[in-house]
Order: C-alpha cells, then sequence, then structure tokens
C-alpha cells in the first residue's frame, strides 16, 4: 500500500476527486494503461491510442537531466477501495474548496498482478517516468475514483482536446461515452455506432472488412475500408433532408429507428458488392471502389437510389441491385479510365474536389439512365 498526504477537492458530488504526489518509480506499481482494442465478442475495451516512443524518448532525455522541473501531472482513474483519512483539527474556515489528509491506494501482490488505477491522461510521460535513472522525482497526481469505463473514456475525450486525438479513435470511442458533448463532436456518435454495426453484423458486406483504431495488428490488412470514410458517408445521408437516412430521424422527438437504418445500410452495399463483385474487399490500391472516394460516392449515390426503393420490401436488395446496374457499365473501379472524368481509375484520391467529381458523375449517369432507359 502507499500512503501519500493529499487534498480532497470538493468539485464532483458523487466522484471523488484527489491531488497527491507519487515517486517517479511508483506510478507503473499503481497505475496501467488501458489500449483500445475488441474482445472476441466484438465489445470495445479500454481507450488509450498507442504509445509514441519518440514522443516518450524526448520527455525522458529530459527526465534524465539535472534540476528537473515537471510540473505537468498524470490524471489518474482510482479504484473504489483507495482510502483518504482526514487530517485531525479544526477546519481552518477561510478555504472552503479543499481538505487535507492521507490517501490510502493499496498495490497489488505481485508484479504481475493488475495495477489497481488506469492513467487517462499522461501515458506517454508515465512511460518516461518508468524508465528514468531520477526513479525518486515527484510527480504530481490527480486521481478520480471511478471504475466505469463510460467516465474514464468521456474525461479521456475532454482532456485531449488541446493535442487532438486521432479522428479514428475518437470515433470509436464516441458510441461508448454516454454524457453529453460537443454538439460537432457527438454527431459522429450514432455514425460510428452504425459502422461498428457494419463492421461485426454477420449480415453486413463490410463484416471485419473495416479498420478502426481497435483493429489488431494482423487483422489491418484484410480490414481495407477506412472507418473515417464510412462514418462520414453515414453522416450525409443522416443530416441532409435529401438523405436516404434523414427520414429515418424524428428531430422533434430525438429519436432515431435505427433497425430501419441498419436494414437500409446493408441491403444497400450488399447489393454495390453483388454489382461489383471483382472490385469488392480488394485494397484501396487495387479497388477504388473500397477506398474513400469510392465509399463517399457510392454513399451519395444511395441517397438517389433509396428515393426508388421501397424500405419494406422482401427483396431490397435485389430492388437495389436493378438500379445499380444502370451505371455498373460506366465505372472503372479496378482498371481503365473514367472517360468523361479523363482519370485513370488508379488517379482518384481520396480529395474533397475527387469525391465531388465523382459523387457528381456517378449521381448524373444514375438520373441519365433513369430518364432515359435504354
Amino acid at each position: 500500500m502507499i500512503k501519500r498526504r493529499a487534498l480532497r477537492i470538493k468539485q464532483h458530488p458523487t466522484i471523488p476527486l484527489y491531488v497527491f504526489a507519487l515517486a517517479a518509480h511508483e506510478v507503473s506499481q499503481v497505475a496501467d494503461i488501458a489500449r483500445i482494442s475488441r474482445d472476441a465478442a466484438g465489445k470495445l475495451l479500454g481507450y488509450q491510442r498507442p504509445e509514441k516512443k519518440q514522443h516518450v524518448n524526448q520527455i525522458l532525455e529530459y527526465l534524465d537531466g539535472n534540476d528537473v522541473l515537471f510540473p505537468n501531472g498524470l490524471i489518474l482513474a482510482l479504484p473504489g477501495t483507495v482510502r483518504f483519512r482526514a487530517s485531525p483539527g479544526p477546519a481552518t474556515g477561510y478555504d472552503s474548496m479543499a481538505v487535507s489528509g492521507t490517501i490510502e491506494i493499496p498495490l497489488p501482490d505481485s508484479p504481475d498482478d493488475p495495477r489497481p488505477a488506469w492513467i487517462v491522461d499522461g501515458q506517454q510521460r508515465s512511460a518516461a517516468l518508468a524508465k528514468t535513472r531520477n526513479k525518486d522525482l515527484p510527480v504530481i497526481v490527480a486521481g478520480f475514483v471511478a471504475e466505469d469505463l463510460a467516465t474514464q473514456r468521456d474525461q479521456f475525450l475532454r482532456v485531449n482536446t488541446v493535442s487532438p486525438l486521432p479522428t479514428n479513435l475518437v470515433s470509436e470511442l464516441l458510441p461508448e461515452v454516454p454524457t453529453p458533448l460537443p454538439t460537432k463532436v457527438s454527431a459522429r456518435r450514432l455514425p460510428s455506432a452504425l459502422v461498428d454495426v457494419l463492421n461485426q453484423d454477420r449480415d453486413s458486406p463490410f463484416k471485419e472488412l473495416i479498420k478502426r483504431a481497435s483493429t489488431p495488428q494482423e487483422q489491418r490488412s484484410s480490414a481495407v475500408v477506412t472507418d473515417n470514410s464510412l462514418i462520414t458517408a453515414i453522416e450525409e445521408s443522416l443530416n441532409s433532408s435529401s438523405g436516404a437516412l434523414f427520414l429515418f430521424r424524428n428531430l422533434s422527438a430525438g429519436t432515431t429507428d435505427t433497425t430501419a437504418i441498419r436494414k437500409i445500410l446493408i441491403s444497400y452495399w450488399t447489393a454495390v458488392k453483388e454489382t461489383f463483385p471483382d472490385a469488392w474487399g480488394l485494397p484501396p490500391t487495387k479497388s477504388r471502389l473500397m477506398h474513400g472516394v469510392g465509399i463517399r460516392a457510392m454513399g451519395r449515390l444511395m441517397d438517389r437510389v433509396m428515393t426508388h426503393v421501397d424500405p419494406g420490401a422482401d427483396d431490397m436488395v435485389g430492388l437495389i441491385r436493378r438500379e445499380l446496374s444502370s451505371i455498373a457499365g460506366r465505372c472503372r473501379w479496378t482498371q481503365g479510365r473514367w472517360e468523361e472524368l479523363n482519370i485513370a481509375w488508379n488517379e482518384l484520391q481520396n480529395t474533397p474536389r475527387h469525391i465531388s467529381i465523382l459523387s457528381n458523375f456517378i449521381v448524373r449517369e444514375y438520373v441519365r439512365s433513369r430518364s432515359n432507359p435504354s
């Protein structure tokens, strides 16, 4: 057990918050890092991004120097087993914001046992502190008692706003954070959750094809679709009044028919897969259909196609496939040249200009084919 002088800060009504100091070598004894990943059932675990070795080495070089001043504190999620004993004696009366005392943090019985706390902010600093020769350097720690992942993830997202987190990491964590977030960030919560469904649903043509922050290294070569492209495509359809998914949101009641949206997404992209079987599932370097530019363009086509398909039809995939057949012969996903665009298939890039050019062409061709069926 580690005992330290501490302040209990009177801030949250139910979550205790403490400020205390640990020696550099004690940080790794007390806290561990919750790396983002998924278990065998697909449940999201952890929240931290990978360690940046260069950044750690830069911090370590400073810590191993002389006259170190290290005011950058760590933020830890503490277990409910910590104990705080207020100092005896009368209150001072002039400072009602904090109580001084002693905090007791239990330690594992052996080095292989789980640590009692999790690092919410400062994982690069904690990695450097574990290696520094200056092992007794006092380090400032702010610790709040919260064993539930939702609270830890909420705080992780909030403290990492100055140095932006990778977009795909934020997107994957959003569905797991139930508390209110800034509007711009929370707008991607539902699209990100739908991408989770597409990546895990056994009926989805995208099953295990979507690369997320939690995707293990050994699966990254087969996960050929970047999650951000698909999230943005879904977000556009949900938020635009002309989007195919917009109709399934009741803005006044604040409700969303996610069952209907799931059916449309799986049906539409299954029809895309069946229309372009030779281009589906390949890396973006071999198929622009799986590239960000293809996902975004076909996502915009979905909004047009679904205006001509009954979402309650039993054979929705077949109906959508029939609509897509009108533009299939005009697409050059894996070879050749997009004649009207004067662009080779592999010259299309995931840029706003190319996304607009390709989307406009595909939608225009689809509308033309319906107006003038051959």
